[in-house]
C-alpha cells in the first residue's frame, strides 16, 4: 500500500502569465513621468530647478513602500493586500492625470510608488504557487513581465504624450490599474501568511534578516551593481542618441527603447538554470555581461547606423545581464523560507535600488563635465565592483557548503 502524499499541484501556466502581465502593467506606472517632466512641470507650474522631484517623489514612495509595505505579505492576506494597494495606486494616477498644481501632482507621485510595490506582492506570490524544482522558472517567467513593464513604459509614455497628452498617459494607466485591481481579486487564490507578528514586530525584524542572511547581501551586492550600472546606460544614452552626433528624435529613441527589451528574455532562462543548481556559475556570466555590455559600447565606428547597431547589442547585453541576476537572487533568496519571502524580497529590492539611484545620478553628472566614453567607463565600474565580490566570495567559500550564492 502506497501511503506517501500526492505531489504538491504546480503554479497553473495561465497564472504565471497572468501574474507577468500584471507585474509589468503595475512597475510600469512608476516610468511613465520619466520621459513627460517637461510638459508636466510646464502645466503644474512646477520650476526648473525642482522639476526633477517628479520622477525623484515617485522612486522614494516606492523604496518607503518596498519597506513598510511590501513586508505585509508575510502578515496579511496577500490577495486583498494587493487589491488596496492597486486601488490606492488608481487613485493617485486619477490624481496625477487631473491635477493642475504642482503640489497636487507631486503628491500623486509618491502616492503612485508607495502603491506600485504591489508588484513586489506578486513576485513571491509565483514563488508561493510554484513546486520547489520550476521555482525558478516561474519567478523567472513572472520577473520578464516586470522588466518589460519598465522598459516599455517610457516609450509608450512618450508616444501616447505625443498623439494625445501627458494627461492622457497618466489617465490611461489609472483605468489599467484599476481594471487590473478587479481581475487579480477575482483571479489570484487567498494566501493567508501563517505569522503572529504585529506589524511593529514585522517591521522590526528587517534588520535582523539583513544582519543574518548574507545570502541576500551577497544577491543585493551582485544586484546593485548591475542595477546601477543598467540606471547609468539608459540615464546617459538617451542623451547620447538626442545629441549632435546621432541626432535622433524621441519617437528614434523610443524605438531603440524597444528593441532593448529583447534582454528580457534571459530571466526564465536564469530562473531554469537556478532551479538546475547553477545559481553559481551563472551570476558569474549575468555580471560578466554587465561588463562586456560597457566595453563594446567603447567601440564607436564612423559609421551612424553601425553604431547604433553596436549600442542596440550593448543594450540587450546589458539587460540580459540585469534580468538573469535579478532572477538569480530571487530564487536565492525565495529558498530561505516561505515565512520571511516578503520581508527579503522588499529588502532586496530597497538595496540594489541604492545602486540605480547612483548609477542614474553619476551617470548624469560624468557624462556631462566628462563626456560619453567617461560615463561608459564609470558604468563598466559598476558590474566589475560585483564581479570582484563574487570572485572574493567564491574564493573563501568553504568546499562544504551549500549555502547558494
Amino acid at each position: 500500500m502506497n501511503n506517501s502524499l500526492p505531489a504538491r499541484p504546480d503554479i497553473a501556466p495561465g497564472m504565471v502569465r497572468l501574474l507577468a502581465i500584471s507585474a509589468g502593467v503595475i512597475v510600469a506606472n512608476l516610468y511613465y513621468a520619466q520621459t513627460l517632466v517637461g510638459p508636466i512641470s510646464a502645466a503644474t507650474g512646477l520650476s526648473t530647478e525642482a522639476a526633477g522631484l517628479i520622477v525623484t517623489l515617485t522612486q522614494i514612495g516606492y523604496a518607503l513602500g518596498l519597506l513598510f509595505i511590501v513586508p505585509l505579505g508575510d502578515l496579511v492576506e496577500n490577495r486583498r493586500l494587493v487589491f488596496v494597494a492597486l486601488l490606492a495606486t488608481s487613485l493617485a494616477l486619477a490624481a496625477a492625470a487631473f491635477s493642475a498644481s504642482a503640489l497636487v501632482f507631486l503628491a500623486a507621485s509618491l502616492a503612485i510608488g508607495l502603491g506600485s510595490v504591489a508588484a513586489q506582492v506578486l513576485v513571491p506570490f509565483a514563488a508561493h504557487l510554484s513546486r520547489e524544482e520550476t521555482r525558478g522558472e516561474a519567478v523567472g517567467k513572472v520577473v520578464s513581465g516586470l522588466l518589460l513593464g519598465i522598459m516599455l513604459a517610457r516609450p509608450v509614455a512618450s508616444l501616447i504624450a505625443d498623439y494625445a497628452s501627458w494627461h492622457a498617459v497618466f489617465g490611461a494607466a489609472s483605468v489599467a490599474t484599476l481594471v487590473l485591481a478587479f481581475v487579480l481579486r477575482s483571479m489570484l487564490p487567498e494566501r493567508m501568511p501563517s505569522h503572529q507578528l504585529n506589524y511593529g514586530q514585522l517591521i522590526g525584524s528587517l534588520w535582523h534578516l539583513l544582519a543574518r542572511t548574507p545570502v541576500l547581501r551577497r544577491r543585493a551586492a551582485y544586484q546593485a551593481g548591475l542595477f546601477g550600472a543598467f540606471s547609468l546606460f539608459w540615464t546617459v544614452t538617451p542623451l547620447m542618441l538626442a545629441g549632435p552626433h546621432f541626432g535622433m528624435s524621441h519617437t528614434g529613441i523610443a524605438i531603440f527603447a524597444l528593441v532593448g527589451m529583447a534582454g528580457a528574455v534571459a530571466s526564465p532562462i536564469a530562473g531554469r538554470l537556478a532551479d538546475q543548481g547553477h545559481t553559481l556559475y551563472a551570476t558569474a556570466a549575468a555580471l560578466i555581461m554587465g561588463v562586456a555590455a560597457f566595453a563594446l559600447a567603447l567601440f564607436q565606428p564612423e559609421s551612424r547606423g553601425l553604431a547604433i547597431g553596436i549600442l542596440v547589442v550593448a543594450s540587450i547585453v546589458l539587460d540580459m545581464g540585469v534580468a538573469a541576476s535579478l532572477v538569480l537572487g530571487q530564487r536565492a533568496i525565495f529558498a530561505l523560507g516561505e515565512q520571511v519571502r516578503s520581508r527579503l524580497n522588499g529588502l532586496y529590492i530597497a538595496l540594489f535600488f541604492v545602486g540605480g539611484a547612483l548609477g542614474s545620478g553619476l551617470g548624469t553628472w560624468v557624462f556631462t563635465h566628462y563626456g560619453w566614453n567617461a560615463a561608459l567607463l564609470t558604468g563598466m565600474a559598476f558590474p566589475a565592483a560585483a564581479l570582484a565580490c563574487w570572485l572574493a566570495e567564491l574564493a573563501g567559500r568553504s568546499v562544504t557548503t551549500r549555502e547558494p550564492l
